[in-house]
């Protein structure tokens, strides 16, 4: 089975579609600093670093050297910038601008028999539901079955609350012969001392020695609440009176408990991710771990850069979950049309 990916980041997308059994044919991400990571993993990756815009205009399917109609899947997710004129129903013309726009021009163009979107799920609100609607008709009116869920990675053997909005679409010429359902949740939930107590040593990031001072007095599973009450007034400073969104302030992890969601920076004043029982933000390995990236996975460039990777990478085990879906869909096709 053969897969395209678009925005493919640091690979946790890919790693986990090719688990499940897909060959990636082609991979396209701008960045340079994770496509060295990409080809650093998998030398066996075409991967393709440049801007979007210059190959999504060009003669896809000779460009990439495959028929229209033939391409198994089309995966990837991008980020989804308000829209110039969205909610004015103009179809593909609302997302024009936006790297949206690229990942439906390549669905247009190559017409996979089945696609894989994920977003956050925040997109399902995003201008009163109008930007989704948006990006439904763009969909539907490119040849395209949708079905959509939003799902918590912490329910596909990820030790982490990571919701996401997956969309998987199925071209309407091969339904219902094709058809798609979103994988059972499994039993077993992970937390953190199921994947960290053996991790092994790597770089991170260290606190100041003010914030350590501070962490001091926070217990695992704890945050800002723990302190005295002068010394949260100091910190918090304009904070302390604002209401909700500060559960990630001065958070300090719990081994009985997932991760929250790993973001690119775990030390930042309203995200800290504190090791449950050390003075530290996690480390680059633990970050990795949290996101279900096997230890053999090595990611390029700074500590920072790194950090920005994992927290923007598809946790590996929910994107092998999809993915395994997705492939038994297209084997029981291949099986009736054989």
């Amino acid at each position: 089975m053969k897969n395209i990916e678009l925005f493919a980041g640091a690979g946790g997308l890919a790693l986990g579609l090719e688990q499940a059994g897909f060959d990636p044919i082609r991979l396209i991400e701008y960045d340079p600093i994770a496509s060295q990571t990409l080809q650093k993993n998998r030398p066996s990756w075409q991967v393709i670093t440049k801007d979007i815009s210059l190959i999504s205009c060009l003669d896809l399917e000779s460009y990439f050297d495959i028929p229209k109609g033939k391409l198994d899947l089309l995966s990837g997710g991008c980020p989804c910038q308000p829209f110039s004129y969205a909610g004015k129903g103009l179809g593909l013309k609302d997302t024009r601008g936006t790297l949206f726009y690229h990942y439906a021009i390549f669905l247009q163009k190559l017409q996979p028999k089945m696609f894989l979107f994920e977003n956050v799920k925040g997109l399902l609100t995003h201008d009163h539901g109008r930007t989704y609607q948006t990006i439904k008709t763009v969909f539907e009116t490119s040849g395209y079955i949708m079905n959509q869920a939003i799902l918590n990675a912490w329910d596909y053997g990820v030790a982490q609350k990571r919701e996401r909005l997956i969309i998987v679409g199925i071209r309407k010429d091969l339904f219902p012969d094709l058809s798609f359902s979103f994988p059972e949740r499994q039993g077993k939930k992970l937390v953190l001392k199921d994947i960290l107590l053996d991790c092994p040593e790597s770089d991170g990031l260290q606190y100041s020695e003010t914030k350590k001072e501070l962490f001091r007095f926070i217990p695992e599973g704890g945050n800002w609440r723990d302190l005295p009450e002068s010394m949260a007034k100091e910190y918090m400073k304009g904070c302390w009176n604002a209401t909700g969104g500060r559960t990630g302030i001065l958070k300090r992890l719990s081994w009985e408990e997932p991760a929250p969601t790993i973001l690119t920076h775990p030390a930042q004043k309203q995200t800290d991710r504190c090791h449950p029982s050390e003075i530290r933000p996690l480390t680059i390995q633990e970050s990795a771990r949290c996101q279900s990236f096997p230890d053999i996975w090595k990611f390029c460039g700074t500590i920072l850069q790194q950090y920005k990777q994992i927290g923007n990478a598809v946790p590996v085990n929910l994107a092998y979950a999809i993915g395994k879906q997705i492939y038994q869909s297209l084997e029981e096709f291949y099986e009736k049309n054989s």
